[in-house]
């Protein structure tokens, strides 16, 4: 299991968002290259770009400063979302150097994209899932569907997608503990790959999601940022468990 430090970019800095809202964010860092080489120095194996203006926008706006991430970082496994709409902007992504692009909104608008988009990069493509008491929201959040997750992570089960990143939105950046028992019943009931992303606050919550079946990973922002989670150890933690 991998402790994923993540990466939120709004107006060119590093931020956090609470509960997803773009008017109530902290910033973290006006340097992303050098926000990520720190969580490389501090052990991360992979890491989680956002994209939050282009989530909004439905385009990438961000894409020098990911393109500059993955140059520093040739050998690192980053994954990307936010505004990935067209399979020309994943081709540009991949071919910038990053590993993963997660499809979010257009997974729900229009489910065979993602299928499309899976049998021209095998291998490249995560679905994100965001949702709210159990339904999925998108567009940034702001619009809320009548679309279940577990529904939606069912739908692709055989598509060939690499993982699921899935947000309990009413968790992200409350730092109130993640959503043990619904991440776990999404990988179960799609059989995918799960990485939990949401409410990552502290060691204690590292370890209720160490070892339960279909966690690939737990994406952590504001508690790696404030000190409340140390990246390091939480990955050391989780490697020696596995032995």
């Amino acid at each position: 299991m991998l402790i994923i430090p993540a990466i939120d970019l709004k107006d060119g800095q590093c931020v956090r968002l609470k509960q997803g809202r773009m008017e109530d964010n902290t910033v973290f860092s006006e340097d992303p290259v050098a926000t990520a080489q720190h969580w490389v120095n501090e052990g991360a194996r992979r890491l989680h770009l956002v994209d939050l203006n282009g989530a909004f926008a439905g385009t990438p706006i961000h894409k020098p400063v990911v393109e500059a991430i993955a140059k520093a970082q040739p050998d690192l496994p980053i994954q990307i979302g936010g505004g990935i709409r067209s399979l020309e902007t994943i081709a540009h992504y991949l071919e910038a150097g990053v590993s993963f692009v997660i499809i979010g909104t257009k997974a729900v608008q229009d489910p065979a994209f993602v299928e499309q988009a899976c049998k021209q990069f095998a291998g490249h493509i995560i679905v994100g899932i965001d949702a709210i008491n159990g339904m999925v929201a998108t567009d940034g959040w702001a619009n809320v569907t009548d679309v279940k997750a577990t529904d939606l992570a069912k739908r692709f089960a055989d598509a060939g997608v690499s993982s699921i990143v899935y947000t309990d939105i009413a968790r992200d950046g409350m730092m109130q503990g993640v959503n043990v028992e619904q991440t776990v019943h999404l990988a179960k009931y799609s059989g995918l790959p799960v990485i939990a992303s949401g409410g990552v606050t502290n060691l204690d919550d590292v370890r209720l999601l160490q070892g339960q079946p279909g966690i690939l990973g737990a994406i952590t922002g504001r508690a790696i940022y404030e000190g409340t989670l140390s990246l390091r150890e939480a990955q050391l933690i989780l490697d020696q468990s596995s032995f």
